[in-house]
Order: structure tokens, then sequence, then C-alpha cells
């Protein structure tokens, strides 16, 4: 089996190297000491399995498997961490295994040999799992957003609106638009709901963002962002955001 190894720390990886390098179907093909590289090595390389370090500056464990999306559908997830509260959202996720630090060579040979009896075996779609893995703590505080092989990641407050099209959102932000993958009741669940409502079937809308309401039609309103954009507000919409700012 191909491999990857993400963690943050050099011991660690040292470690985790030389206990795998006692078994002779496993190849080690990238590792990478941060969040964004084992995105992109995942990515390219396509592994069998991942042993990925939750706790990571800039991104965290979590956030590279929903960057992933469907780019590496048949890779199976380890998750190896040295906090033990994260192991119910690490199988939320659906991840093959949950190592906690510091783990024994006997521990390892045993997520592994899990592993091989899984090979072979349809895997869960990785864009499903990512989508478990971005519930995980709802509300979120920031939105990743992959462009290629940048990514985006914008404070959740620095949203002005975000607006449906189709199977994909355009999240607004200081004056700029962002395609993001993802159903607009999709992202509105992981939104803080004291922040962000839905005032429209196709609009989420930041309320910190509005500076006036003004009646459009008999049935309808429409909401005015300080840069003057005009949101419109169904009826169902205006009676919820005059219950949530009165």
């Amino acid at each position: 089996m191909r491999a990857v190894i993400v963690d943050d720390e050099a011991l660690a990886r040292m470690v985790l190297r030389e206990f795998l390098a006692r078994h002779d179907d496993i190849e080690i093909v990238a590792e990478c000491a941060n969040g964004f590289e084992a995105v992109k090595a995942i990515s390219e390389l396509a592994p069998d399995l991942v042993f990925l370090d939750i706790q990571m500056p800039r991104l965290d464990g979590f956030e590279v498997v929903e960057l992933i999306g469907a780019q590496a559908a048949a890779t199976r997830f380890i998750f190896v961490t040295a906090y033990d509260q994260y192991a119910l959202k690490a199988f939320d996720c659906h991840a093959l295994d949950y190592l906690l630090k510091p783990y024994s060579e006997q521990r390892l040979a045993q997520a592994l040999a899990h592993a091989r009896t899984q090979q072979g075996s349809p895997a869960q779609a990785v864009d499903a799992v990512a989508r478990e893995a971005a519930a995980r703590a709802a509300p979120v505080h920031r939105v990743l957003i992959r462009d290629g092989a940048r990514v985006h990641v914008i404070a959740s407050s620095a949203i002005d609106y975000i607006e449906a099209q189709d199977d994909y959102v355009s999240i607004r932000s200081s004056g700029k638009s962002y395609l993001k993958a993802q159903r607009l009741a999709e992202l509105e669940s992981l939104l803080d709901p004291a922040k962000f409502l839905r005032v429209h079937r196709s609009y989420l809308l930041n309320i910190d963002g509005i500076c006036r309401i003004e009646q459009a039609t008999r049935d309808s309103h429409v909401a005015i962002l300080r840069d003057d954009t005009r949101i419109p507000v169904s009826k169902a919409g205006y009676q919820k955001l005059r219950l949530l700012v009165g």
C-alpha cells in the first residue's frame, strides 16, 4: 500500500516512518509537515492510506479531508493525534482507524491489519466524508474554498452574503466572489444561525452587514448592504429577520 504521513512534528513523522519500515507492503510516497502540503500530495499521488495528524497549524486534519473532496476517492484515512477528544469526530468521518499518541508498534500493526482487510473493497466517497468532516464542529468560524492549487481561507465574519448557484454557492467577501462546490442548505447548517439568515431561497445573509431594509413589493423586501448591494428578502425571510434583529 502506498502511504502518506502528515504531521507537523518531525519526531512524530520519524517514529511512524520507522514503524512502517518494518512492513514490506507499505511504501511511503510522501511526508507532509502541514495541511496545505498534505492536500497537494494527496491530490497528486492518490495514496491508498494517509496517516493524518488532526491538530496542526493553518489547516487541521479534518479540514484536509474536506479540501480533498473527490480527488482521492480510494484513499483511506488513519487519524493520529495526542488528543482523545477527537476520537468520535474521527469515526464520524469514517476514518479507517484512530491512533492516540504515543501509540505502540503493536497498535500500529493492528491498524495496518485492518487497512489490509479493507484493501480492494469500495471506499466511501471522499466528498461524503468531507461533508461529515465539515459538520463536526458547527458553527464554523472559517470557510475553505479550493481554487485549483490554491486554498482561500475566509473568516465567516468576513462573509457578506452567500448565493445559491445550483450545486454550488457563490460566497461574497470584501468585494470578491468565490465559488464553492456545496449546496446552500449544507453551508447554512454549518454557520452561526445568530449571524447568518436565509432571507430568500437563494440567499444566505450575514445580518451584521445590513444597512437598511426597504420594501420592494407588497410581499417582498430588499436588504441594502454597506456597499449598496441589494439582496432580495422574501416574505418569510422578512419575518425571520424581524424576529432576529427586532
